[in-house]
């Protein structure tokens, strides 16, 4: 089961500049152990030191973001595509 992750710039230093990974997982948390196995130190950019997504971290499933799905059990299936946006504030 291929899942297609888009990386941001900040984060592709861990990806060897790639843009975009393709991964596999049933879901959001499986999904970033898988990312974590073949780009080593991502999974502490992504999560917290409980192992939660950071909170100023978007994850979005097809573009439906995870906080109004199920979180990090958010259920993907094969082709689904994985944004991880940071969030961005200004004023």
């Amino acid at each position: 089961m291929a899942i297609k992750v888009l990386v941001p710039t900040p984060l592709q230093k861990f990806t060897n500049n790639q843009a975009v990974i393709e991964t596999t997982g049933t879901t959001i948390n499986d999904m970033i152990d898988q990312l974590e196995a073949a780009c080593p130190g991502i999974k502490a950019r992504i999560c917290d030191e409980s192992g939660k997504p950071r909170r100023f971290l978007n994850l979005y499933v097809n573009s439906e973001d995870i906080r109004f799905l199920d979180g990090p059990e958010t259920t993907l299936t094969d082709g689904d595509e994985v944004s991880i946006v940071p969030a961005v504030a200004g004023g």
